[in-house]
């Protein structure tokens, strides 16, 4: 896959609306993967503080040069995400997108794994799009998307720190 928005809407991604004309009324409620992407203008300015919340009084913010050396300038997919269905099956796109969302301004809330997005300058200009699956496929898509990034790439997405796994 080269993770660009053509090869993405091929393979069912919907959306691709920037972070700050987001409106949740519009995101599926159920399960899947989704992307934050740059658009093909965009150029990296790092902020020393991130916008986003903490997360057990830990600060989400990185140095300047640990984030110089995550970028990867070739890339226009910044992270891959999922959203499961949850325990209570209450759970979804829209719930983890806005979740992410309120992260980024700065509310304590358990996606971590996507802090380095939120110390971005310009942020808001970057889309999401999303794809729902099936609960059951979540996290083997999930896991198959980082793995072909790696393959593309040599590492995982800008946002990425930690290798999704499929879960038996």
């Amino acid at each position: 896959m080269l993770f660009t928005k053509k090869s993405l809407t091929a393979d069912g991604f919907t959306g691709f609306r920037p972070l700050d004309e987001l409106d949740p009324m519009r995101i599926p409620q159920g399960p899947g993967i989704f992307v934050v992407l740059r658009p093909a203008d965009f150029e990296p300015a790092f902020l020393s503080k991130s916008t986003a919340g903490t997360f057990k009084k830990k600060d989400p913010s990185l140095k300047r040069e640990a984030l110089e050396t995550e970028w990867l300038p070739e890339a226009s997919v910044l992270y891959v995400g999922k959203a499961g269905a949850g325990s209570q099956g209450n759970r979804g796109l829209r719930k983890k997108i806005q979740e992410f969302m309120d992260y980024g301004r700065g509310r304590p809330t358990v996606v971590w794994d996507a802090r380095l997005i939120w110390q971005l300058r310009d942020a808001l200009d970057l889309v999401i799009a999303w794809k729902e699956l099936p609960a059951s496929e979540v996290n083997a898509a999930e896991a198959a998307y980082h793995a072909d990034f790696i393959a593309t790439f040599g590492r995982l997405p800008f946002a990425n720190l930690v290798q999704a796994r499929a879960r038996k």
